[in-house]
């Protein structure tokens, strides 16, 4: 008898966009910047200006909602691993594992395993 396998474990990460990281292995190591968006069923993160690809498209196609008439050469960031990067705290400026905490009003925090400052995410308002 088949037994269907079950669906992997969705992992949570701890990155969100907005948050800066540094690349710790592969093609792009040492280079940082931000997470643009995180896909967590594939364990992998996007990084603005890390990973580079040339994508080739032809003119008049619409890729992703956005029409491009003129075709040729476009580069685009693809996804990294998770495990690949670090997050970078902002309080010490240096690549960091982080530890979760529970606060004393019981929401969770992010901890810097160096500086022992918890993570405070910057939360971007548009201009408008």
């Amino acid at each position: 008898m088949l037994v269907n396998k079950s669906a992997p474990k969705r992992r949570w990460l701890d990155l969100a966009p907005g948050d800066p990281v540094v690349v710790i292995a592969g093609k792009d190591k040492g280079k940082t910047g931000e997470v643009l968006r995180t896909l967590p069923d594939q364990h992998k993160i996007v990084v603005k200006g890390v990973n580079i690809l040339k994508r080739h498209t032809k003119a008049g196609r619409s890729r992703g909602g956005v029409s491009v008439a003129q075709g040729g050469i476009v580069d685009c960031e693809a996804a990294l691993d998770y495990s690949n990067v670090m997050l970078v705290c902002p309080a010490c400026s240096r690549p960091t594992r982080t530890k979760h905490i529970i606060l004393e009003s019981g929401a969770r925090a992010l901890v810097c395993r160096h500086c022992g400052e918890p993570y405070e995410r910057v939360r971007k308002t548009e201009a408008q």
